[in-house]
């Protein structure tokens, strides 16, 4: 029989708490119990289930469990408290659970934990409140705002912190949120009520339009941040059309008006920005040179935008070198190849494979982060055929010094910086391929792992790059 647990639309971590701990005292498993919310529950067709006898075994979770339980709980849709309830269990036996980032449950449970986070920080920077009339001599506000998720109580106390000193109401479809004289109450949602003009709107608008600036203008990164959904309820937005229209002649304007000449004390400061700057060892005769130089490489662009250069690293005479695509954040920031998440991925697979990664030289196809901004996130993006062209000189600086008996190409970059040819890798993995500079075996990137959300297809990607670091620890002896 399926125990069904119906969740308030008031406190409900504290809910699912109270519910998930018996269940998983009980060891109930997660397909068995049904989880919704009040007004959502579809009837059983049988009673639900009741709990067996007993108090069943003690239940213990890492600290940072309870922190991500109470975000995805309050996700709108309901199987963010049965992914939950399915953590609980695995954690019972799995300690470490939360720490892999290449596990299906994780990686679900991640996206909705930011998800419910992005949502909570966009109620607090697009609620705009309206002045109503007040008997007493403390203001009266009211708000109405659509937000995505269960999210209204959770965020109560940053708005009670921040206007303590008036009375306010947040209307929303599912909860009203009501401070009046220093008290918080909750009441149930409400259709949109009809808020009167603000007078301090026309001001906020005044200014908004003047600090508006048309060459900085990224039309799809404004609407992530602040998506159409909100505009109707913001006074500043009912300018943005108009804005835009004119944009660019506000921009030819700007243009025109600039100035065309460098100030004369430009030179001088240039010399000696110039002679303060670090340079190039005048000849490569080793790794370390090799690294040295590779720091202040601007043979592409991307030396712009990313914080470092990331050299390879490892025994420089090393049998086996493993090169991937690029760094990402995480090496990006550390300044060392493979110690983000795919980088786990790929610890897991050598360990299981019988191989150190210790004894590897552990390098990159691009020496620089490729990334698009998305508010303070940066997105990965793949290097284009220049880029890797640019950047083989260092790929075979290290080939040249390391002289590795056999080199592991991950993913589609790897291979054409390697052997000339980035396509058809689903025909190429597992077969090693003859290159002037050694043979080069073809594998998957840890990253397609990640990225795969079919859990079936990631363990099946996992074990084809498992598979393939067995044969090279046999082909190495």
């Amino acid at each position: 029989m399926m125990h069904r647990v119906v969740l308030p639309e008031t406190g409900i971590f504290a809910a699912w708490r109270d519910a998930a701990r018996p269940l998983a005292a009980h060891r109930v498993p997660a397909a068995e119990v049904d989880w919704t919310f009040e007004g959502a529950a579809a009837p059983l067709l049988f009673d639900s289930a009741p709990l067996p006898p007993g108090t069943g075994r003690a239940v213990a979770v890492p600290r940072g469990f309870l922190e991500l339980a109470q975000r995805v709980v309050l996700h709108r849709d309901a199987a963010g408290a049965s992914l939950l309830y399915a953590a609980l269990l695995a954690l019972q036996d799995r300690r470490g659970l939360l720490a892999d980032e290449a596990d299906p449950l994780v990686r679900r449970l991640g996206a909705l934990d930011k998800a419910v986070a992005r949502d909570i920080h966009k109620m607090r920077a697009f609620v705009r409140f309206r002045e109503l009339p007040a008997a007493g001599p403390r203001r009266r506000f009211a708000a109405w705002f659509e937000p995505d998720h269960r999210i209204i109580e959770a965020n109560t106390g940053f708005f009670c912190r921040r206007f303590a000193d008036m009375d306010w109401a947040i209307h929303t479809p599912d909860l009203s949120a009501l401070w009046q004289d220093g008290q918080l109450s909750l009441a149930p949602g409400a259709p949109r009520p009809d808020l009167p003009d603000d007078a301090a709107e026309v001001l906020w608008a005044t200014y908004f339009a003047n600090i508006f600036n048309p060459a900085r203008i990224k039309l799809g990164s404004m609407r992530q941040h602040m998506p159409k959904k909100y505009w109707k309820n913001m006074p500043e937005t009912g300018q943005i059309p108009a804005m835009l229209n004119a944009a660019e002649g506000r921009v030819r304007a700007m243009q025109e008006a600039a100035a065309t000449d460098a100030p004369l004390r430009a030179a001088a400061i240039t010399d000696r920005y110039r002679a303060a700057m670090p340079r190039p060892p005048a000849q490569i005769e080793s790794l370390a040179d090799a690294r040295a130089a590779c720091a202040l490489c601007t043979r592409c662009d991307l030396c712009h935008a990313a914080t470092q250069s990331v050299f390879g690293e490892g025994p420089e005479d090393a049998p086996l070198m493993i090169v991937g695509e690029q760094p990402g954040d995480h090496e990006d920031l550390a300044g060392r190849p493979f110690v983000g998440p795919a980088g786990q991925v790929l610890d897991r697979a050598m360990a299981d494979a019988g191989l150190d990664r210790a004894g590897a030289w552990m390098t990159n196809a691009v020496k620089h982060f490729k990334f698009v901004p998305r508010g303070k996130r940066r997105l990965h993006q793949n290097p284009d055929a220049g880029e890797i062209a640019a950047c083989r000189w260092w790929l075979d600086l290290e080939r040249q010094f390391v002289r590795p008996r056999l080199t592991i190409a991950l993913g589609a970059s790897a291979a054409r910086a390697l052997t000339g040819k980035g396509n058809g890798l689903t025909a190429r993995r597992g077969r090693v391929e003859q290159t002037p500079s050694g043979p080069v075996l073809i594998s998957w990137h840890p990253s397609l792992i990640l990225r795969r959300s079919d859990p079936a297809a990631a363990e099946q990607a996992l074990a084809e790059l498992t598979e393939d670091l067995r044969l090279v620890s046999q082909m190495l002896g």
